[in-house]
């Protein structure tokens, strides 16, 4: 990321290291990688939100009034979920911490109260995307379209992002090198994801399942074979002419293959996305009854709070009293 391009951006960049002249350049080094890159291409992009509000509003943003900050999440909350504007608020407070200023004005009561405020009146409840289930995921790969090298790329897709709950930055920024095929299945290193915030990597596994035509180790085998892949992007995208590129396939791009395979189906394509894969895995998971703590690990979720909403999820349409109001067995 060019720090340049962002006037009185300094996150990565902190002013008290850049001044601080007892640190050594390895010192400092070690403290600017302290955010991972996606998550200060996040927050530089939340600033330039805020500084494009202020320059239309003509008052200033750095140093900027908490009287400014106020009525910025306030005019955000017109179109934007109590959670995003708290996003807002933490990636400004973050900035203006790294810059040095010894009164943060995202620190002020007078901000503190109206983002407090905001949540009351919008609510913190987020609507996510939909979840793929099996049934729904076996279904789409009855459709898979495109030409032959291309149907190969996007069953690899689908399956290795269900079965290895990736989020869909992770299933694009997949190497070859981070591949490790066995007897019993594949092991994948995640390198820089968002909640391994030290860069010590984390492990998946996915085992090889009997039924060729769901398992993902079979897929992604057939995938780097047909496109004759060894090293690098292991998911990449296509030329107009249909030659495969070297780079890695975009986030976006598998998003969009998620939402192409859903419309195939019949679903609503509006209300799935890739973290529908995710959170498929997680609700299928669940209505299978599968412990919550072999969930996490296949996920990697942190937070308990946020697997327990997907088992609950599940379990409402499994446990439901409906069944046995109507003598319904099938469950």
């Amino acid at each position: 990321m060019n720090y340049d391009s962002l006037k009185d951006f300094y996150i990565g960049r902190t002013a008290a290291v850049e001044n601080n002249k007892n640190l050594t350049d390895k010192a400092r080094q070690s403290i600017y990688v302290a955010h991972a890159d996606n998550t200060v291409a996040a927050y530089a992009s939340d600033w330039k939100d805020f500084c494009d509000w202020c320059t239309q509003h003509e008052v200033s943003y750095f140093p900027a009034a908490p009287e400014t900050i106020v009525n910025y999440i306030n005019d955000l909350a017109d179109n934007a979920k109590a959670n995003t504007v708290a996003r807002r608020i933490s990636a400004l407070t973050e900035n203006f911490d790294a810059a040095g200023l010894a009164d943060n004005p995202c620190r002020m009561p007078l901000v503190k109260n109206a983002l407090r405020g905001i949540k009351r009146m919008k609510g913190t409840f987020q609507q996510g995307k939909m979840p793929i289930l099996f049934d729904d995921l076996k279904e789409m790969l009855l459709h898979l379209d495109g030409h032959e090298l291309e149907q190969a790329r996007d069953k690899a897709i689908l399956l290795i992002g269900f079965y290895g709950a990736m989020r869909r930055s992770e299933i694009a920024g997949l190497d070859v090198e981070d591949l490790r095929f066995s007897r019993l299945g594949l092991l994948i290193t995640l390198r820089n994801t968002k909640t391994d915030k030290v860069g010590q990597g984390q492990m998946i596994a996915i085992p090889a399942v009997e039924d060729k035509s769901v398992c993902a180790v079979h897929a992604l085998k057939e995938w780097l074979k047909s496109a004759q892949i060894t090293t690098g992007p292991v998911f990449r995208g296509f030329t107009k002419n249909r030659t495969l590129r070297k780079t890695h396939i975009s986030d976006k791009s598998i998003a969009l293959i998620v939402k192409k395979y859903v419309s195939a189906v019949g679903m609503d394509p509006k209300e799935y996305g890739a973290h529908s894969l995710r959170h498929g895995f997680a609700t299928s998971a669940a209505q299978h009854h599968v412990e919550e703590r072999q969930i996490m690990r296949q996920t990697r979720h942190k937070s308990q709070s946020i697997v327990r909403r997907y088992i609950d999820e599940a379990d409402r349409l499994i446990d439901n009293p409906i069944f046995k109001i109507t003598g319904d067995k099938s469950h």
